[in-house]
C-alpha cells in the first residue's frame, strides 16, 4: 500500500511539473455585461461562453492578462465600463 501511495505522489508531481513547464496560450478580451454595465476580462481558452448572455464583446483580444488589465483601466477612466 506505501510503494502505490509514493507511485501516485511521483505521478502527482511529474503531472504537476509538466503543466507548470508548459507555456501558456491564452488570450483575453473584456467582455461589458449590457444590464450593469461591469465590464469582466475573459478568458478565450475557457470553451464555454459566459453565462447568462446578456453580454458584449467590449475590447479586442489581447495576448496577456496585465494587457486586458490595461485594457480595462482605460476603459474604466473613459467611462465606458462601470464599477
Amino acid at each position: 500500500m506505501r510503494r502505490i501511495s509514493m507511485l501516485c505522489a511521483a505521478a502527482g508531481l511529474a503531472v504537476t511539473a509538466f503543466v507548470a513547464a508548459s507555456p501558456a496560450e491564452a488570450s483575453y478580451h473584456l467582455i461589458r455585461w449590457q444590464d450593469t454595465g461591469f465590464c469582466q476580462i475573459w478568458d478565450e481558452s475557457i470553451p464555454t461562453t459566459p453565462w447568462p448572455a446578456g453580454y458584449h464583446r467590449a475590447s479586442a483580444t489581447v495576448p496577456t492578462f496585465l494587457d486586458a488589465l490595461a485594457v480595462k483601466d482605460n476603459a474604466l477612466k473613459a467611462g465606458h465600463c462601470s464599477w
